[in-house]
């Protein structure tokens, strides 16, 4: 599975983004799917995730209320709506499809990586 990301830019303090993931050569339509992302000397952290059929999202702390993540079933395709964006979400932000179907709050959980999308938000 080959997954592309795509959406990312650079917006001002207050702005929304929406990321796009959708996969090549096999479809992610049964698949977890999460995104991630890593900013300039952190670590990678998860941001949000989603089982299979949408029933189940999970959100990290600091992005609860402003985020939301979304799948398409049918196309496989993850999106992640980013509303008013702050500096600190500035990142490359990756998106992910899982070892199964489940949720998965864990990296470990996923098999198949994008490339990246770069996040930058001034203020």
């Amino acid at each position: 599975v080959q997954l592309q990301a795509s959406g990312g830019g650079l917006v001002q303090a207050g702005a929304s983004l929406r990321l796009s993931c959708a996969a090549a050569k096999r479809t992610t339509s049964n698949n977890g799917m999460g995104w991630f992302r890593q900013a300039p000397g952190k670590e990678r952290e998860i941001v949000a995730a989603i089982n299979w059929n949408g029933g189940r999202t999970y959100y990290t702390d600091s992005v609860k209320g402003r985020f939301t993540i979304s799948k398409d079933v049918a196309q496989g395709t993850a999106y992640l709506q980013m509303n008013s964006l702050k500096p600190e979400d500035t990142a490359v932000y990756y998106c992910a499809a899982g070892l199964g179907s489940y949720l998965y709050t864990e990296d470990t959980g996923y098999r198949y990586w994008g490339q990246g999308t770069q996040v930058t938000v001034s203020s």
